[in-house]
C-alpha cells in the first residue's frame, strides 16, 4: 500500500494576499512557526513565498520590507500535487524541482502544504529522504566549495589533525 500525500500534508495552511508587504509575512511566518505561505486571492493560488524569498529578494537587496508587496517577489506557478498523490512521487518532484514544499491541490482548491519535514516524518525510506534533502540544498557552487575537505578549516584543526 502506497502513501499518499494526504497522509503527511498539513492541512489548511494559514495562506496571505499579494498586496500583504513582507514584514506582515515575516511576522505571519513566525507566529505561525512556518516557513512558507501560500499568496492566494480570491481563493485562487498565485504562488508561495518563503523565508528564502524574504531574505534574498528584499533584505539582501536591502528593500524595505513595509514597502515589497508579496506579489512581487512570490514564486508564482509551483509545482503542486494532489492529496491523492503517491509520497514517492512528491519526493521525486521535489528533487527534480530542488524544492522543499508543495501546495496540495484538489481542484482548484489549496488544500494542504506538504514539506521535506513533512515527507521526513511519514516516508519509510530515510536513505531516500536524505537523498532528495541533499539534491534538493546542493548547489553547483556549493559543490565546488566543498571539494577539498580542508577548505574553510581552521589552521588550528588542520595542525591538531597533524599531531595525532
Amino acid at each position: 500500500m502506497s502513501i499518499l500525500v494526504r497522509h503527511a500534508m498539513t492541512e489548511s495552511p494559514q495562506t496571505i494576499g499579494p498586496d500583504m508587504n513582507a514584514g506582515d509575512a515575516a511576522g505571519l511566518m513566525r507566529s505561525e512557526d512556518v516557513g512558507v505561505l501560500p499568496v492566494v486571492e480570491d481563493g485562487r493560488l498565485l504562488g508561495l513565498v518563503t523565508d528564502r524569498d524574504l531574505v534574498l529578494r528584499v533584505l539582501a537587496d536591502r528593500k524595505d520590507p513595509m514597502e515589497v508587496k508579496i506579489g512581487d517577489i512570490a514564486t508564482t506557478s509551483p509545482v503542486t500535487v494532489t492529496p491523492d498523490t503517491k509520497l514517492s512521487d512528491a519526493r521525486n518532484l521535489m528533487e527534480q524541482h530542488k524544492i522543499r514544499r508543495l501546495p496540495v491541490m484538489k481542484g482548484d482548491q489549496l488544500v494542504g502544504i506538504l514539506s521535506l519535514g513533512d515527507l521526513s516524518w511519514a516516508d519509510a525510506s530515510t536513505r531516500e529522504v536524505g537523498e532528495t534533502l541533499r539534491a534538493v540544498s546542493e548547489s553547483e557552487e556549493t559543490r565546488s566549495m566543498n571539494e577539498d575537505a580542508a577548505r574553510g578549516t581552521p589552521q588550528r584543526v588542520m595542525e591538531n589533525r597533524e599531531s595525532t
